[in-house]
């Protein structure tokens, strides 16, 4: 009763709705009880007791369902058989409901009889103890349902494969037919309840699902009729329409099921009047939508070949997909990708399927138009709407596939000319079959010289609406790989997307930079000449521009640059970049604080500057004349600026990013002044703490660490110090998990360290709290800080001057790195192996183990006195929660007998088998209490 009470007291925290801490303390609690041997008895006394309250009584539902997962080992032959007798009574108690606690009670039974061979027929006991009476028939139903999707999903219980063959064979398999006729006979017995038929449905359902009964063995049930029969009414509808979808589905394989094909597809066909009858029901519209375009799927090489027989359940989806609730329209739309890449093989098709595709492609226009108010719409409608046209537009690329792309533009084309020609238009009769044209864009061949320069011709002359000048501008940018092949173009559409800059509509302005950015992309040979009006409309325009569309314009212009000869392309990005220089020089040189406003600007050029370097990339190792001493103009523009102004965090983020593509682009040529670079990292790290500057001098390592420059490795040594003095008084101040930023970027480049300068990196006094910060980077839980860390422990403890000595003697420099590293790991170790064992079993990435491995592997082999006389006491520190007292001892003693025998294989062995232990651990805790 004590058990009975603790548990009723942890429940009771839920209803009074505490603080979080309180519901965490009362859930542990809960799930650490379901894991106990005394669950059991206590929850049989709450779930029989009539006094306990529901919560109680569902609790000890869901712990029997979850102790019959995961902890039926503990119990013996007689025991499960009287836990068999304890569900049972428990399940005759709550026929009626609640159904919450009626579902867990079959879930534990339907679990009980895959693992419990001694229980001969559960299905037939089942039937005979629930199956006579029509009050408890629902809750055999309830069982029939669930027994199959337990029996085929639940992958967390433990049985062999061979166990489970043989389980499911006599559960399912061996029942198929009893089942079925027993669900027939409650489908037709007298007095029958709309419940009791629609638990039939779904029981039938899962069945099916399971691939237990197939369809031929309905061909003489009632079943198949009183599906289609069941859809006149409006209580069965819902179960009688994914009945009727099940039983085509599992006649897809149509040569094994023609039999029951010809029974089905008249029925299907005679529902066609329906959707006139239902027009204004989209509920029942949607569930025939379900089923007609279930069988056009199934039935798609039969639709081929016999046309004229089964053409009506095309038509059928044709209404569907035509009807004005969008969303109903989508169930169509993989009838007709499928049907569309079948007709794609086909060496001749019927021209009823054209004409399909024909009407389909109107009706997928007309749904593209926006409404006529488009205040109509609230922000979240609008959004969705919009995300669904381009669906829309894949099912334009199915009709391009079946009609040809040519033939479908023409269609779209010609609509919009018809538009024209009339006294007025809106601006939706012509927007929705130009974003019909962009959506059929990625189908067009770049030779076409019949739809796509009509086209092209058409789009200066269209209205001048905002939503038609975007759309038009979409296409221009969706279609520049045609306009590549036609050159000829390339003066109109540039005049047509300058005017689009002009416009006072923002998207406008940015279908416009999108536009400009494809066409410079696409078409880059081409535009060289047009570079100097691209300069000058930047100077005229730019400031006019929001910055995301001017983005868009330094891109295009790179790639143009991209395309020159290469002095040419030097002096060309000499032009811009001094531009953008001059704006940092000049701010760097204002003897007044920058306002807000100047530094968002500033940032905006540097951020342009960037997105050219970034497409340019590289010269190549020669670079030519106009870049030759570019790097050292640009530095000494730089270093000034970022004394300056590098406090501010959006100026260090993008100037380091600059910086770091400008070593890209110079390459070796920036040595003289990488000393200065790295002084002035360490310098603004060391006043703002920002990460980038460690970042930053990362990269600088990683690029040039193997340079034998003595300044170069005087300044990486500067660097690894002065940073790490810097991040011993930010850790004094802030946990580690407020900093991940920085102990990241701080990892990343002591991993370029170890690999580029060992000479800097071991020796250092900075070593020991390079270790430290390793270790404390694992309590993170952020997958790339916990990756960066171990990666750089296994690197230290890999390292081959930890090697045992071989006939070969070992570079001078190895002593003094081993000489670092070994007191460093005595001192942490045991700390150390607490850290990898508690992220083992606690949140590490899955694919994080293997490096735990090779940690332990060494410190087996190096280190195995201190590691014996470290274990015992971290792994009893593990939570038994995270890691069950039976594993921490299983991994103890594997991990002693590696030692012992000096087998180090054997520790992966033991870590994996903790991980997974400590995962199953996991996966129970997730199915505790509050999941349900």
């Amino acid at each position: 009763m004590a058990n009975v009470q603790a548990v009723l007291s942890a429940l009771q925290v839920f209803s009074r709705a505490p603080e979080k801490a309180a519901l965490d303390q009362a859930n542990t609690w809960l799930q650490d009880f379901q894991h106990s041997s005394d669950a059991w008895a206590t929850c049989n006394v709450l779930l029989l007791s009539p006094e306990a309250p529901p919560a109680a009584k569902i609790f000890a539902a869901q712990t029997f369902r979850t102790k019959v997962t995961y902890d039926l080992g503990d119990m013996s032959s007689p025991d499960l058989l009287q836990l068999r007798e304890t569900l049972l009574k428990a399940l005759e108690t709550y026929h009626t409901g609640p159904r919450n606690i009626l579902v867990q009670l079959c879930l534990a039974i339907s679990g009980l009889a895959l693992q419990l061979p001694a229980w001969d027929d559960p299905v037939q006991d089942m039937i005979d103890a629930f199956g006579r009476n029509p009050a408890t028939v629902p809750a055999l139903l309830q069982f029939l349902t669930l027994l199959p999707e337990e029996v085929t999903t639940n992958t967390k219980i433990p049985i062999t494969d061979d166990e489970y063959k043989e389980r499911a064979a006599k559960l399912l398999t061996a029942n198929a037919t009893k089942v079925t006729d027993l669900l027939a006979m409650y489908l037709q017995a007298t007095g029958v309840t709309l419940t009791v038929q629609i638990q039939v449905f779904n029981a039938l359902s899962s069945w099916l699902a399971a691939g237990e009964v197939v369809a031929m063995s309905l061909l003489n049930s009632p079943f198949i009729p009183y599906s289609f029969q069941a859809l006149n009414s409006d209580e069965l509808f819902e179960s009688a329409v994914s009945a009727v979808c099940d039983l085509i589905h599992e006649t897809q394989e149509v040569e094994d099921n023609m039999p029951v094909i010809e029974l089905i597809v008249p029925q299907v066909i005679a529902l066609k009047p329906k959707l006139t009858e239902y027009k204004e029901d989209p509920e029942k519209i949607r569930g025939l939508a379900r089923i007609f375009a279930e069988a056009g799927e199934a039935y798609r090489s039969l639709l081929l070949h016999h046309p004229e027989t089964f053409f009506p359940i095309v038509e059928a989806i044709g209404e569907c997909s035509a009807y004005s609730d969008l969303d109903i329209v989508p169930i169509t739309f993989s009838f007709w990708m499928r049907l569309a890449q079948s007709i794609g093989k086909r060496p001749s098709v019927s021209p009823l399927f054209l004409d399909a595709y024909r009407a389909l492609m109107d009706v997928i226009i007309r749904h593209l138009h926006f409404p006529a108010d488009l205040a109509s719409l609230t922000g979240q409608e609008a959004e969705n709407f919009r995300s669904f046209r381009h669906v829309m537009g894949d099912t334009l690329k199915d009709c391009c596939y079946v009609l040809g792309t040519e033939q479908c533009l023409l269609a779209a084309y010609e609509r919009i000319t018809l538009e024209l020609s009339r006294p007025s238009v809106s601006w939706q009769e012509i927007e929705a079959p130009l974003f019909a044209m962009r959506s059929m864009g990625a189908e067009i061949d770049p030779n076409d010289d019949k739809a796509v320069p009509k086209i092209m011709d058409l789009i200066p002359s269209l209205p001048p609406h905002p939503r038609v000048r975007y759309a038009a501008l979409l296409i221009v940018s969706r279609y520049t790989e045609w306009i590549n092949k036609h050159p000829d173009y390339i003066p109109y559409q540039l005049q047509y997307i300058s005017a689009g800059f002009e416009d006072a509509d923002q998207e406008v302005n940015a279908a416009a930079g999108q536009a400009l950015k494809y066409l410079c992309q696409d078409c880059k040979r081409h535009l060289v000449e047009f570079l100097p009006q691209l300069h000058s409309f930047l100077a005229t325009m730019g400031s006019k521009l929001v910055q995301d569309d001017k983005v868009q314009v330094y891109e295009a212009i790179a790639y143009v640059i991209s395309a020159m000869p290469m002095e040419q392309a030097a002096q060309s990005l000499r032009t811009f970049s001094l531009d953008i220089l001059g704006h940092v020089h000049a701010l760097a040189s204002k003897t007044t604080p920058a306002t807000k406003e100047e530094l968002i600007s500033i940032t905006h050029d540097l951020e342009n500057l960037e997105v050219m370097l970034g497409v340019i990339g590289s010269f190549g190792e020669q670079l030519p004349a106009a870049c030759q001493n570019t790097h050292q103009e640009a530095w000494a523009v730089f270093e000034p600026f970022l004394i300056k102004y590098g406090a501010e965090y959006s100026i260090c983020e993008r100037t380091t990013r600059v910086l770091r593509l400008g070593l890209t682009f110079f390459g070796p040529v920036t040595l003289p002044i990488l000393p200065s670079v790295l002084t002035r990292m360490v310098n603004c790290f060391e006043t703002t703490g920002f990460s980038s500057y460690l970042w930053m001098a990362g990269k600088i390592v990683g690029r040039f660490g193997n340079e034998e420059d003595p300044a170069l490795r005087a300044a990486f040594k500067e660097v690894y110090e002065r940073a790490s003095s810097k991040l011993v008084t930010i850790l004094q101040e802030k946990l580690p998990q407020m900093i991940p930023d920085v102990l990241e970027d701080y990892l990343q480049m002591l991993l370029q360290m170890i690999e580029y300068t060992p000479d800097v990196f071991f020796p250092s006094p900075a070593f020991a709290f390079a270790f430290r910060v390793a270790m404390a980077s694992l309590t993170l839980v952020h997958s790339d800080i916990v990756f960066a860390a171990l990666d750089l422990l296994r690197t230290i403890f890999t390292h081959e001057c930890l090697a045992p000595a071989t006939s070969q003697p070992p570079p001078p420099s190895f002593p003094i790195y081993a000489a670092a590293v070994r007191p460093v790991v005595e001192r942490e170790g045991q700390e150390l192996i607490g850290l990898l064992l508690s992220g083992l079993v606690g949140d590490f990435p899955e694919e994080s183990i293997a490096m735990v491995v090779t940690i332990f592997r060494v410190l087996g082999a190096i280190w195995p006195t201190e590691l014996h006389a470290w274990l015992p006491v971290v792994v009893q520190q593990l939570p038994s929660t995270a890691a069950p007292d039976q594993a921490k001892s299983s991994f103890l003693t594997d991990i002693n007998s590696s030692i012992q025998s000096g087998d180090v294989e054997k520790v992966k062995y033991a870590i994996r088998n903790l991980h997974r232990a400590s995962r199953k651990a996991r996966e129970r805790r997730r199915a505790g209490p509050l999941e349900g």
